[in-house]
């Protein structure tokens, strides 16, 4: 069954009534239970959304970063967990449209994206490389016509129920840093260790893979031997930074609604006043959407230099997760200060954003990381 493309000005309303309808009514459970949000996911892919960045020659949209990070942004409002789980699920496929036109062998995964039956994510993080995502220490070797994989990938969103991995290694003879794989998950030798049970994003399962003597067919390379430096620096870099700060603005946006919604709506009986009678906290409370709407602002600046090809791209990209990262955890923190003890209570709701929000700093790359990168670009020394 094919799915209509969407146009660029359907995107941002249809996710509002995904996020709001679907998203919003699981996202309760999903954190309570870390509960992967199957329905959230399944309406994503019915409704089109999933497909957006697939090209128009195999069903898809055709549509650009600005709308991914659109979604992103919408749906991590509602669930920061299925944002993240669409945010890797727009990474990965940014990549396979890139570079799978190459490889006819993979339309049929790209055509199952585009009809949204097809849940795709990134697999580069590794027990060793730590931050340094772009050096894996997996291994790839040529038997016959296909290729045997081996590795302790540390940390990958949707392990379990995504369809594919767009997958790391070294390279099989070439010279480079890595190479990059599609990986189907129910590739023989795969194995996931353990269910993620944490504080943060409870619901994106995100855990770490095993592989140990997986085979896949050699066609499933994306890009050159040796050439995944350059994919990952090119596309995968520039769409997660942008799209993960899209989550971190999502979190920031729905603590700030709810933060303000409650203290405009708590009040001192006796004394006949609320919360936000109290200039201390309509000055927290404007704070928080101030560091709400700066990350917003870079986040819109960075999508632009990124689809432009600015000068300043690099920059902006390494700027644009660091700066959201630790906004949200400002805004957040803020939150929870503003709404006080209920704020501990789940039916307000600021206490899931302030966990959330705290994953961002420590994904590869970290923020400490990023800012040596932005360190060593202002005093003209080599990122790498």
């Amino acid at each position: 069954m094919s799915i209509a493309p969407l146009a660029s000005a359907d995107v941002l309303p249809l996710a509002g009534r995904v996020a709001d309808e679907v998203v919003a009514a699981h996202a309760s459970a999903v954190d309570t239970h870390g509960r992967f949000p199957e329905e959230a996911v399944t309406a994503l892919g019915a409704s089109g959304l999933l497909g957006i960045l697939s090209a128009a020659d195999v069903g898809g949209s055709g549509l650009s970063l600005r709308e991914a990070v659109d979604v992103v942004e919408r749906v991590a409002r509602a669930c920061g967990s299925t944002g993240m789980i669409t945010c890797m699920h727009y990474s990965a496929t940014a990549v396979l449209e890139a570079l799978g036109p190459h490889q006819p062998g993979l339309e049929g995964v790209r055509r199952d994206i585009a009809a949204g039956r097809h849940l795709t994510t990134l697999a580069f993080s590794e027990v060793g490389s730590r931050s340094h995502f772009w050096a894996p220490l997996s291994t790839a070797a040529i038997d016959g016509d296909n290729v045997v994989l081996d590795a302790r990938k540390s940390w990958v969103t949707s392990s379990r129920r995504a369809d594919s991995f767009v997958w790391s290694s070294k390279p099989v003879a070439g010279d480079g840093a890595s190479t990059i794989w599609l990986v189907p998950n129910r590739a023989a030798g795969l194995s996931v260790p353990a269910p993620f049970d944490g504080l943060g994003l409870r619901g994106n399962d995100s855990t770490a893979v095993n592989a140990e003597g997986v085979r896949i067919p050699a066609t499933n390379r994306l890009g050159p031997d040796g050439g995944g430096f350059d994919v990952m620096m090119g596309t995968v870099l520039p769409w997660f930074a942008a799209l993960s700060a899209g989550v971190s603005v999502g979190i920031m946006e729905a603590a700030t609604q709810k933060a303000a919604a409650h203290c405009a709506g708590t009040g001192f009986a006796h004394l006949g006043a609320n919360l936000a009678d109290l200039p201390t906290i309509r000055a927290y409370l404007a704070r928080m959407r101030i560091r709400t709407d700066q990350a917003r602002t870079l986040l819109d600046d960075t999508v632009t230099a990124i689809t432009t090809g600015r000068p300043d791209t690099m920059l902006r990209v390494l700027e644009v997760r660091a700066s959201a990262a630790e906004n949200a955890l400002e805004v957040t923190e803020l939150a929870m200060r503003v709404c006080g003890g209920s704020a501990f209570r789940k039916e307000v709701g600021v206490d899931r954003a302030f966990r959330d929000a705290r994953a961002a700093g420590v994904m590869a790359p970290t923020t400490d990381v990023l800012y040596d990168f932005i360190g060593k670009a202002l005093v003209g020394l080599p990122l790498f």
